[in-house]
This record gives C-alpha cells, structure tokens and sequence, in this order.
C-alpha cells in the first residue's frame, strides 16, 4: 500500500528546508544572485515561506537574456565550476532569444525525478514500451523525458529523424503502449495514417503523454486525440526548459494539472499589480526551482496564464496546488479585438469542438487603430461541403465571442504542420 501524500504543512516544511539550502548555497558563489539578493535581509537565512515571498524579488527571462549577452556564453547564473556542469540545453526562443541553460549531474537527477512523477500519475511501469514520437534537438524536455522513462524500466523507442508515416509503421510494429508528443502532433499522426491508410486500431496505444501546447488540458481536443487514437487516455502536463518538469495530470480529473510543490515554490499573481491572488482566480505563474541549485531560478515570471483550483484536498488525495484547465495561455498572447479578449486556447476549443478541421492559422492585423483577426481553416480530407464548416465555424466563434471573425478555408496542404510547438498565430 502506497504511502498517504503529503498535506499542507508538510509540503510547506520541506519547501522551507528546501529554500534554506538554497539560499545559503547561492549568496557566497553565485554571482547572479548574490547581486539580487544583497539588500534582501536573508543575511541570517529564511525565516518562513513567506518571508522568502517578501523579500525576494522576481525573476524575468529578459534579466537572463541580458545576463548571457553580457556574460557569454552562459551568464553567471551558475553557483559551481563551469568544470561541476555536464548537460547544456536550449529555450525554444518562441518569446525571444534562446537561452542556454546547465545543469550538474545532480540538478539533472533532480528533473528525472520530476518527469517520474509525470509517469507515475499516468500510471506509466517498466512493462510499457513509450513512443518518442520527436527528434531529440537541444531541448530539454525530450531528453528528461526519455532518460526519466529509462530510469523505470520501460521499453524506450526513440522516432527521431523519421517520417510521420514510418513513425507510425514503427510504434504499431513494436506494439509501443504509450505515445509522447504535442497534442498537435498526435492530430497530425492520425491524419498521416489516414492518408497512408494505415489502421490505427492495430495500434496498442493506451496512453498518450502530451505536453508543449494548451490543447493538452482543452476537452475538445483531448477527445479528438482520444478519439482517433482508439480511446487512449491523454495526460497532459507542463514544463519549461528553464525551470524543469512542473506538473502532471490528476489521475482522477482531466484536465487538472498539479505543481510537483515538492520541488517548485508556485505563487499566482496579478500580472499587472504583482499582488498574490487568492485561490480560483486567474493570474501570471511564478515558480522557484527548489532543487536547481547549480542554475537556479528565483521567483521566476514564467508568463504562462493559470487559474488555480479552491480544493484544499483534491479528489485523488492530493494536497498540492492544483491548475484547473492547465496552462490557459501567455500573459502576452491575449489579442483584443474590438473590446473582446481571445485567447489561442478559447479559439482552439471552438475550433476542435466543432470539428472536421486538419489544419488552422490565426492572422492577427494590428495595423489600424483596432485590431482584427481572420481564421484560416484547412478542412479535413473527408469534409465535402468547405463552405458550410466555414459558416458553422463562424456562427461557433460569434456566439462565443458575441463578435463576427471572419473565416476562410485554405487549400488542403497549404497550411504548415508542426511536430513540436504549434505557432498557429501570425503577424
């Protein structure tokens, strides 16, 4: 019989034992934080959580950018030796430059341990063989994914450099029982068997771990990628490569998502006023990685968009803080058109739930005094009257948005694919 999960005064123990030794590791060697922390009162350590909340103070990507176009190639955010890293990863730089980021051996056992709690909720065992449907390129959470699945025994089947088609030839071959991928490419290897007719019921698919995208935690597009995958349960979590694997999905409420508090001090605030916010409202994620020491990130403004939910005791028998819907988008992804704010994740819902759409672009104008947007939809191979998705789709957004979005269909395959991110927003 497992172990009873931790209730709140434990886990804000271990988080305050955690911040102990972190600070203390940081101030003599680590020269980026020293700095920031040198008039912050933690001279004889921390005396709570949240009297770490109160005096320390944020973090934002452009100080680490800056930090590692000052001091390159990799900025003082560093407490050891450069001789102490062993790992180097890249940010995507959908938001700006990429950054590079170390780790030692032990920051790096550290995520591994992370992205096992993704497993386990997912009820993933060394008797599962797991799909990397993704080429392995310098980001972070492939590789912790695949080396966390190797550290619990599971068969380990790497679909690098392949095509979607042979992808799918090979998990189908290899009876493969859980896929990992973006809920954008799981669409996308479902329609690529459909073309290539190949039957996806001979897969033995259960289980697909999704992540990089909001559509993992939406519930028309969980069901799509449940639906063409023969039933496979979708898990969704969330990660970033400057903080680590953040959250997993509750077993037993989709589209929930928990912070590993264990290993993230997470705070929610107004993005404007940077207050705290209280339970069940909407705000800006913050995150302090606990066990980074070697590159830590300190009140971090990560920009993702998140509603936490008001249980102090979730169903599943968890205490940590949990993200109802999940990542709901980025702080600066919100367009307002005509006084109405559209997030890509409301857009994507209605798309999905309407359906018979392969592919959609969003093309934002913000020439004129007002900004407008106009949605591209490539309809599905099977879909014979374009004219009347396009309507429905329409009608679908106006009754949302209680505005008209203009909509248009594409010609089939003129609209790009995506095997990581989807960057369906245009300027």
């Amino acid at each position: 019989m497992s172990a009873p999960f931790l209730n709140r005064e434990q886990i804000e123990a271990r988080q305050l034992e955690q911040l102990r030794s972190l600070i203390a590791a940081l101030i003599p060697s680590n020269s980026f934080y020293s700095n920031k922390l040198a008039d912050c009162g933690f001279e004889k350590g921390v005396l709570s959580v949240s009297d770490f909340v109160s005096k320390c103070p944020f973090t934002n990507k452009q100080e680490a950018v800056d930090d590692q176009a000052t001091h390159p190639p990799y900025g003082t955010n560093l407490t050891y030796p450069l001789e102490r890293y062993t790992r180097c990863h890249n940010t995507s730089g959908s938001t700006g430059k990429p950054l590079r980021w170390l780790d030692t051996n032990e920051t790096w056992d550290w995520m591994l341990s992370n992205w096992g709690e993704v497993f386990q909720a997912a009820a993933v065992t060394a008797t599962d063989r797991i799909y990397f449907a993704f080429s392995f390129g310098p980001f972070l959470g492939f590789w912790t994914a695949f080396e966390s699945a190797l550290r619990i025994g599971a068969l380990c089947l790497p679909g690098g450099g392949l095509s979607s088609a042979a992808r799918l030839k090979n998990l189908i071959e290899q009876q493969a029982t859980v896929l990992c991928c973006t809920p954008t490419y799981a669409i996308h290897l479902a329609q690529a068997a459909a073309r290539e007719g190949i039957d996806l019921k001979q897969a033995a698919i259960k289980s697909i771990i999704v992540a990089g995208e909001p559509g993992g935690s939406l519930p028309a597009t969980r069901k799509q990628i449940s639906d063409a995958w023969n039933g496979a349960r979708v898990f969704d979590h969330h990660g970033m490569t400057e903080v680590g694997p953040v959250t997993y999905e509750c077993p037993a409420k989709a589209g929930l998502l928990h912070i590993i508090e264990t290993s993230y001090l997470a705070e929610i605030i107004n993005p404007d006023s940077e207050e705290t916010l209280p339970q069940g409202e909407t705000g800006e994620l913050i995150l302090t990685t606990l066990g980074r020491t070697g590159s830590p990130l300190l009140r971090y403004r990560t920009g993702d968009l998140v509603k936490s939910a008001t249980a102090e005791q979730c169903e599943c028998g968890r205490h940590e803080l949990a993200l109802e819907g999940g990542i709901l988008g980025r702080v600066d992804d919100m367009v307002v058109v005509r006084g109405v704010n559209i997030y890509p994740g409301a857009v994507e819902q209605i798309i999905r739930s309407v359906g018979g759409v392969a592919e959609y672009q969003v093309k934002v104008d913000s020439s004129e005094a007002m900004t407008e947007i106009e949605v591209v939809i490539e309809p599905e191979s099977g879909v014979s009257d374009a004219d009347e998705l396009v309507q429905r789709l329409s009608k679908h957004f106006e009754n949302s948005f209680a505005l008209r979005v203009p909509v248009r269909a594409a010609e089939p395959g003129s609209l790009p694919r995506f095997e990581m991110k989807a960057k369906r927003w245009v300027t």
